[in-house]
């Protein structure tokens, strides 16, 4: 589970938890926030682009539709502005072509 330093997530009762769940818990370094911003930005748009819409009849139908939004729509359809209006896919590619 990666979360932020907030004191809520690392206090003791609550990493305890984490553990006797099974989780591993992964936090940034203090004052060193970017890493959650990718996280914050996607679960918003996951949420208006799929979730608001829909009504999942089971677990299991949510699991394989949010997996083809992101899999399928999100990862290789959708344009990113902050990408240059590439979806990640290609510009994954480029970047891996450059390097």
């Amino acid at each position: 589970m990666h979360s932020d330093r907030g004191s809520q997530y690392a206090s003791g009762r609550f990493q305890a938890l984490l553990k006797d769940q099974g989780y591993v818990c992964s936090m940034s370094r203090k004052g060193n926030c970017w890493d959650n911003a990718p996280a914050e930005s996607f679960f918003p748009t996951l949420q208006t682009e799929l979730i608001h819409q829909r009504r999942f009849e089971t677990r299991e139908q949510a699991k394989q539709e949010i997996f083809e939004y992101i899999e399928v729509f999100y990862n290789r359809q959708r344009k990113h502005s902050t990408l240059g209006y590439r979806t990640p896919a290609e510009f994954d590619t480029l970047h891996r072509k450059a390097a």
